[in-house]
């Protein structure tokens, strides 16, 4: 049933494009080129001014959908590219979409549809192609987590950014593969917040702040890895990264043991530091004593007499 009110959805869409197309001006945009990469963004942004009718991108060279997208009627994802696409509406004319947790299938071209009023069609085309040299592995973590088996940690998604936030989406990426799972997607609607999970591993919670955070329990092996947090901005996708390190629960305490033993012998080291300290500056308290003491002015002039009673006792007669 889901499947034949899909079809209908898409055959509406078509029906639509025809008729609009129909006496309307149609202007091609140069092709671009994008390497396949987790993230990748396909550019389709208009230049003209005007009002946006609708969005569609299908993939060459069987015109298969990927996404609709219709002002009054939403976004529609062909199955294989639901919980991957999503329009990125920096402007609004810009039906550029990005595409994650991808794999050498999404390698081929892309056909960008954009209708606007009055001006009329807008397309382009975007070859992706393979990357010679997988980058996942250049990836450096924004933030380093390390947490024991069977504890319990919290991953927060959270965003330095002065202007809206309108999606997050949270995936785990698998940097061997070069391929990415999406764990839950937090989306900013008219009428709230929605939340989108797509794993059962761990609790997804998403404020109204569009701040996220992956609650993980009972920690095992599997969990530990690369984490990246993709946030749909109006001046594009930015992301930050989470390294978590899973040690076993031995491990944990033996590093907890070792960290207990420098902490000790730090603190050993500085009480032998002040020791030293407070006995160097008495000996130098004791010797400015007694420096006083030799030139007290008393002392001095008694110094002075016997000097002189010396030089004259030994002084030779004429």
């Amino acid at each position: 049933m889901v499947a034949v009110q899909k079809d209908y959805w898409y055959f509406l869409v078509l029906m639509m494009q025809l008729c609009f197309l129909k006496g309307s001006v149609q202007m091609k945009a140069r092709e671009s080129k994008v390497k396949l990469q987790d993230g990748m963004i396909l550019d389709c942004l208009c230049p003209w001014t005007g009002q946006l009718i609708m969005v569609s991108w299908t993939k060459k060279p069987l015109s298969q959908p990927v996404a609709v997208y219709h002002p009054q009627y939403g976004t529609n994802f062909e199955s294989t590219y639901d919980g991957r696409v999503e329009f990125l509406k920096t402007t609004a004319m810009d039906g550029s979409i990005a595409i994650m947790n991808v794999t050498e299938g999404d390698i081929g071209q892309y056909h960008c549809s954009l209708q606007s009023y009055p001006q009329g069609s807008w397309t382009k085309d975007t070859f992706v192609e393979k990357a010679a040299i997988n980058t996942t592995f250049s990836i450096q973590p924004d933030t380093k987590l390390v947490a024991a088996e069977n504890d319990n940690l919290t991953i927060t998604c959270d965003l330095v950014h002065n202007g809206d936030i309108y999606k997050v989406s949270i995936e785990k990426v698998d940097a061997e593969m070069g391929t990415s799972t999406i764990i839950a997607t937090c989306q900013m609607l008219q009428d709230g917040v929605e939340l989108s999970e797509f794993n059962s591993r761990g609790q997804v919670n998403c404020s109204d702040a569009m701040e996220v955070s992956l609650h993980l329990t009972n920690i095992i092996q599997e969990d530990g890895g690369l984490y990246r947090c993709n946030f749909s901005t109006d001046t594009g996708v930015q992301s930050t990264t989470v390294l978590l390190t899973t040690l076993p629960v031995q491990d944990f305490r033996s590093l907890h043991h070792m960290l207990y033993v420098y902490i000790g012998g730090g603190l050993v080291g500085v009480a032998l530091l002040m020791i030293l300290l407070l006995t160097w500056l008495n000996r130098m308290k004791r010797k400015r004593e007694d420096y006083r003491i030799k030139l007290h002015p008393a002392k001095r002039q008694k110094e002075n007499i016997l000097d002189d009673m010396g030089k004259w006792k030994y002084q030779p007669h004429e």
